[in-house]
């Protein structure tokens, strides 16, 4: 239902068109920055007949020095993300575990560490704290099981995990994970 509002759909494009990444275009050189292209825009979205573009593949820096990819996803597919996104949030914040604070709105590394301090204070608690990093985590996440758990149209899910992206102008399929950037993203 409201992935076929017309709030909704407004949001979407407010989101995309407000935040930093609204001058970068992705493979189609095609930018939301006119009323008349956000009222087109408007009118295009959440059809049967969408095809998610593949993404733009770009590098940027690391502390380290070497560099990330980061896929940059065409405007009328973060669009229509921002859209789905809208949707799932509810689904999400409602079945996720009350402990997680990772990719979590409202939720900050202040809010983990106070839980973390509340949960050690207090007589016969852990006398240690584990962390941990599953590298690579979006790069081998199985598109299965994203299919499987996730409630959203699959059909739009399928292309946005299988529309691969460019680089240097040659066409690379993505077979597993998402890249950086976009669902279709990475």
């Amino acid at each position: 239902l409201l992935s076929n509002s017309l709030a909704a759909k407004l949001i979407a494009i407010k989101r995309v068109i407000s935040n930093s990444g609204k001058r970068t275009p992705g493979v189609d050189n095609i930018l939301i920055d006119t009323p008349r292209k956000r009222w087109e825009k408007l009118k295009n979205l959440n059809l049967p007949e969408y095809k998610a573009k593949p993404l733009k593949r770009i590098y940027i820096p690391k502390k380290n020095g070497k560099k990330r990819p980061l896929g940059i996803p065409a405007m009328h597919d973060r669009v229509e993300q921002a859209l789905d996104l809208l949707g799932l949030d509810p689904v999400s914040e409602s079945t996720a575990d009350p402990h997680s604070y990772g990719f979590r709105k409202v939720r900050s590394a202040q809010d983990a560490m106070g839980a973390i301090y509340n949960a050690l204070r207090r007589k016969g608690s852990a006398d240690w704290i584990l962390e941990a990093d599953i590298k690579g985590c979006f790069d081998h996440i199985g598109h299965r099981w994203l299919d499987e758990n996730i409630p959203m149209n699959k059909k739009k899910l399928q292309q946005w995990l299988k529309c691969g992206y460019l680089e240097k102008r040659t066409f690379n399929q993505t077979n597993e994970g998402t890249p950086q950037g976009g669902l279709c993203k990475a």
